[in-house]
């Protein structure tokens, strides 16, 4: 058996958090990581009921910072696999199998969840800012994906171990394509589920049109500098 762990990076998700790890042990025997980037409200309440493990950032320092921090510890702790989701609900877990698959049987570093694949039900302009975002990623970072922006991904114990996007807020997904290429990683994508509630189209720390642009200004100043 592989030691698969999942990371959630939350923040003030303490109305949904708990059922989001229920759900997640109905579908296997993961290890959990929490990594609360400095929630205000009561998640620590919510995730200490629950057998996972818990970590947090004493100031919010964004996404990225989140996941970076998740996976560290993740690695460090011995996975084989580390899968990274959303703690909003807007993953299903019953898509985890299919994501650490290539990685288990085929030898792939890094599988790409893609809600792109099979987008339907996603609202339109999700559509066309995660297309305007993929070419956006394509032209800095040289690889076409299909949903450059997607937080659902699997990652083996080197790639986890090697990825080093250097990036704290949301341009981190991003990024990641770019290390995929520096780092000459075998990836893959496979079609993901997502499940789009009114809680989750209406949380203010979502990656909405002002939170993209500022990720497209971040992603050229880094190739500037």
């Amino acid at each position: 058996m592989k030691n698969v762990s999942i990371v959630i990076p939350i923040y003030n998700e303490g109305g949904v958090i708990g059922d989001v790890i229920e759900e997640i042990r109905k579908h296997g025997d993961f290890s959990i990581f929490i990594i609360d980037d400095g929630s205000s409200d009561n998640t620590k309440n919510q995730v200490a009921q629950h057998n996972v493990y818990y970590l947090r950032h004493v100031i919010n320092r964004g996404k990225g910072a989140a996941v970076k921090t998740g996976v560290m510890a993740a690695h460090r702790s011995g996975a084989d696999v580390v899968v990274t989701m959303d703690g909003d609900g807007q993953h299903d877990p019953a898509d985890i199998d299919t994501l650490i698959e290539p990685i288990l049987s085929e030898g792939y570093d890094v599988v790409l969840g893609s809600r792109m694949l099979n987008h339907e039900g996603m609202p339109l302009l999700k559509v066309i800012a995660n297309k305007i975002g993929n070419v956006i990623t394509w032209i800095f970072y040289g690889i076409y994906v299909s949903d450059s922006q997607s937080g659902f991904r699997a990652y083996s114990e080197y790639a986890a171990g090697i990825i080093d996007t250097r990036a704290d807020k949301y341009e981190y997904d991003s990024k990641v394509i770019r290390e995929i290429k520096r780092n000459k990683l075998k990836f893959k994508e496979v079609p993901v589920h997502v499940r789009y509630t009114k809680y989750s189209m209406t949380k203010p720390q979502k990656q909405g049109f002002i939170n993209g642009l500022k990720t497209l200004v971040r992603i050229i100043w880094d190739k500037l500098v």
